[in-house]
């Protein structure tokens, strides 16, 4: 008779769930993993908010540029609708008809530059919250 040759087999010892511990035992196990999953949680949490943020800053300040200065435009350009030339610069010529002298009329000039701040900062102030999207695509490159 020919004897198989094997190698000796890999006893595994029996993993025993529930022991004989006592309830108080067992409840901080539990309280332990507890802990243990909301570190992990939290963790995954903060780096996730620390990937996204700087992307959203940085959208919402271009956001916030680009409101701005619609906003600054439109107002301008209404206020300069009720005014002409001829109120805000005088033209003096010599005897010859040649321009010798352009005065400005300081007084209109500032009228115009308060009321454009005023109606920027009235426009903005009516628009209330923008909402902002962010793509998908943005979180590509952390």
């Amino acid at each position: 008779m020919h004897k198989i040759y094997s190698r000796p087999r890999i006893r595994i010892p029996k993993i025993i769930v529930q022991s004989k511990r006592s309830m108080h035992s067992e409840k901080g196990k539990k309280m332990t993993t507890l802990i243990v999953i909301l570190i992990i949680v939290f963790s995954t949490v903060k780096i996730i908010l620390d990937a996204v943020l700087p992307i959203f800053d940085s959208l919402c300040e271009n956001r916030a540029k680009s409101i701005a200065t619609m906003v600054s435009n439109e107002q301008a350009t209404n206020v300069m609708k009720q005014h002409s030339y001829d109120e805000l610069f005088t033209i003096e010529k010599d005897n010859n008809g040649n321009v010798s002298m352009i005065k400005s009329n300081v007084i209109p000039i500032n009228e115009i530059i308060s009321d454009v701040a005023n109606k920027i900062q009235e426009d903005i102030d009516n628009r209330g919250r923008e909402n902002i999207e962010i793509a998908l695509r943005k979180f590509y490159w952390f």
